[in-house]
């Protein structure tokens, strides 16, 4: 399996590239519009075709580049279900499997950022988080009809995977790019000693400005990273 992490400093936004090198088959993970061209020419260099770009969830912080992967490409767009993006080829749920090639992709579905939001846990070993956990954080609860409690739950769902399960996030502000399951169990300071309801309200009591791109951002990725006319 090809596997690369790749990251857009204007939104610390992480893009993650998954390919089965036998058959040429290969993802994009939240890709980025802005780097769009970047992804293209990685994927032609390492002869790769574009089968699936797959969304965590419908983003608030920047544009997706998946509407125009497609159309470039021919590869499907895959959203979780629930989410408002009539435009995705394909909607996946709890336990949903794609495959590439010899690899195998499930989707966990991870409500609480956002009420449509899943993980991607590729060939039982790393998990693509998006923003429901990330390295010692999570993604806030206060808009685009999250909920604490119900992140909370789905954390600790991705708890009782194996320690070992690597734990690759879709952001991160502080220059870490990997952790596990174990490590975010012991030291994850969101969750490590803190029951439900002392998350909630913590969650509860953060006072976060919007993201910069909320308004054109939200809107965009509904139709699949197509930006409305002005």
């Amino acid at each position: 399996m090809l596997f690369r992490q790749l990251f857009d400093y204007d939104t610390w936004t992480y893009t993650y590239l998954i390919a089965d090198e036998a058959s040429g088959e290969a993802a994009l993970v939240d890709p980025v519009l802005e780097r769009r061209d970047r992804d293209l020419a990685l994927l032609k260099e390492l002869g790769l075709t574009l089968k699936f770009c797959l969304e965590t969830h419908l983003h608030a912080d920047h544009i997706t580049a998946a509407g125009q992967l497609r159309e470039l490409t021919g590869c499907q767009t895959v959203v979780p279900a629930g989410a408002n993006a009539a435009c995705a080829d394909r909607f996946v749920a709890e336990g949903d499997r794609l495959q590439l090639g010899a690899i195998e992709i499930q989707a966990i579905e991870t409500h609480g950022h956002t009420d449509s939001h899943v993980a991607y846990l590729v060939n039982q070993a790393e998990l693509l988080t998006g923003d429901s956990l990330f390295i010692r954080g999570c993604g806030r609860t206060d808009f685009q009809s999250g909920d604490a409690g119900q992140l909370f739950d789905s954390v600790q769902r991705l708890f009782q995977l194996p320690e070992s399960t690597r734990v690759w996030p879709g952001h991160d502000y502080k220059g870490h790019t990997v952790s596990t399951i174990g490590e975010e169990k012991r030291f994850n300071p969101r969750f490590a000693g803190r029951n439900r309801q002392g998350f909630i309200e913590f969650m509860n009591s953060l006072d976060l400005p919007d993201p910069k791109r909320i308004m054109e951002a939200v809107p965009a990725n509904e139709r699949c990273g197509r930006v409305a006319a002005v």
